[in-house]
């Protein structure tokens, strides 16, 4: 055991016995100084519309939106949402998941059931208060039945 602890000693010991090597002088290397992208800071002309979040037009008329993040202030583009036109086509997905659902008629209310991984789930809404999923399963099923 003591030959061990002193073979360890001497292993660091040994580096800081030795002399220290001379190195051969090599060019200085210019530094390469990337500049530090500016700052986003929010404008004085933004207008809040929520809790740090705030909106801004440019000079040449951009809309931006600002958002005070932990990580400093974020700037989105104010892009506005394509209107949508008619009733869009479903996805493949979408018909899929449409065509899972089967509905029958309980007096004022339709009932839905869907066949998941879990089983089956089932529920019942009045025929007023149809969402737009439940509506569309709703006509296929009364086309199907001939109403």
């Amino acid at each position: 055991m003591k030959t061990l602890l002193l073979f360890s000693v001497c292993v660091v010991m040994a580096p800081a016995a030795q002399p220290a090597r001379k190195s051969k002088a090599r060019p200085a290397k210019p530094a390469v100084t990337a500049a530090a992208p500016a700052r986003i800071t929010i404008p004085a002309g933004a207008i809040e519309f929520a809790p740090g979040s705030f909106h801004y037009t440019d000079a040449q008329g951009k809309k931006w939106i600002y958002r005070q993040t932990p990580f400093g202030v974020a700037r989105l583009e104010d892009v506005p949402a394509p209107a949508p036109q008619g009733a869009a086509p479903l996805s493949l997905a979408a018909q899929q998941s449409l065509d899972a659902v089967k509905a029958t008629e309980a007096g004022d209310s339709v009932r839905f059931e869907r066949r998941t991984p879990f089983g089956v789930q089932t529920w019942q809404t009045r025929k007023t208060d149809l969402d737009e999923m439940e509506q569309a399963v709703w006509n296929r099923q009364r086309e199907r039945d001939g109403q």
